[in-house]
């Protein structure tokens, strides 16, 4: 589909327009609060300013949705097999599903609004995943649910919670174990690079994982709006430059208090142990990306700066923190499931 063939659409059918505008709201607020993860490390250990570091994550997150789209969009396709909205009943709508998915949207926006006022890096891949279910199960209860996709989600929160830990415990031991003999000097000066390109790997993956998961988004309300859920596949370049410059955006005006989050208040991070959290981090959303399983990158990230200071000592890191960050983490998915199930009920009476 073009981009004009789109607008097109979208000015035909209002309820697909507002489906497309909370989606981009979605991905504006995922750029607001996850894709600073990415470059939390970066800013923190300062290897690199804010605002280069924002540049830096925008043009990464874009080649990540770029590359991974041309060779695999199985992580798109997961989301978009995930939930099944045909299995609609009884309603007076006329297109009742693609309200459902306004209102999963309008959700997960609300949700990630509130984690972020209180600097609280929750993940907007949990929530979209809590979001559409939720929305799913109230237009045809649990069978509206494709559990054999929606179970990648389990195995994803196992992946990013213990292999990042691992991960970043064992790779921050290797570049110690590496580096051993080098000054002081010598070592800051080689990681203060290393450090630049570990956190572009991390912007790359955080493309190839959460812009993907919104593209099947936006492909399932294409296809809702023509009284089908399922459809076309492809991805098209407008679609990758449309969700990159809004996650890109997103990052630029809210992404700071996240950043001071995760790369300063939970872990005091030296520059070897930032090169090593980034490159952990990315490697286990590599895995994920292939094998076609929606992870969190905040999940991902935050789990491998946990590894890198407990390599240390596990009084390295701020426990408290990591326990406000586990409370949101567990509370997401029957939270965003709960509002967006709330949500449906209410678009569906209202329009």
């Amino acid at each position: 589909m073009s981009f004009v063939e789109f607008i097109n659409m979208c000015i035909s059918q209002p309820a697909l327009l507002i489906t497309v505008l909370l989606t981009l709201g979605v991905v504006f607020v995922n750029g607001w609060t996850d894709a600073p993860n990415a470059i939390a490390t970066c800013v923190s250990t300062r290897s690199m300013g804010a605002r280069a570091a924002v540049l830096m994550a925008a043009v990464f997150n874009f080649l990540g949705v770029l590359v991974f789209s041309l060779f695999s969009k199985s992580v798109a396709e997961t989301i978009y097999n995930m939930v099944d909205f045909s299995k609609v009943t009884t309603t007076s709508n006329e297109n009742p599903a693609l309200i459902a998915l306004c209102a999963a949207m309008f959700a997960i926006v609300v949700w990630a609004v509130v984690a972020w006022w209180f600097g609280i890096p929750t993940s907007e891949s949990h929530a979209l995943i809590a979001g559409i279910s939720g929305a799913a199960i109230v237009m045809g209860g649990f069978g509206g649910i494709h559990w054999g996709e929606w179970i990648k989600v389990i195995y994803g929160l196992v992946l990013s919670t213990v292999l990042g830990f691992v991960l970043g415990y064992i790779t921050v031991k290797l570049v110690e174990l590496i580096f051993k003999g080098v000054t002081r000097r010598k070592a800051n000066s080689f990681f203060r690079g290393a450090q630049i390109a570990g956190g572009a790997a991390m912007a790359f993956m955080h493309g190839a994982q959460d812009g993907l998961k919104f593209i099947g988004v936006f492909l399932l309300g294409i296809n809702l709006s023509t009284g089908t859920t399922t459809g076309n596949t492809d991805i098209s370049l407008w679609l990758m430059l449309l969700i990159s410059l809004t996650m890109g955006i997103g990052t630029s005006i809210g992404g700071y208090r996240i950043i001071k989050a995760v790369g300063m208040d939970m872990v005091k991070l030296e520059k070897y142990q930032g090169f090593s959290a980034d490159v952990a981090g990315a490697i286990c959303l590599l895995l994920a990306s292939v094998t076609s399983i929606p992870v969190s990158t905040t999940h991902t990230k935050t789990t491998a700066i946990m590894g890198v200071g407990a390599a240390k000592r596990l009084s390295s890191v701020n426990w408290n923190v990591v326990k406000e960050m586990m409370y949101a983490w567990i509370f997401t998915f029957p939270g965003c499931a709960l509002i967006s199930a709330l949500m449906t009920f209410l678009f569906l009476l209202i329009f």
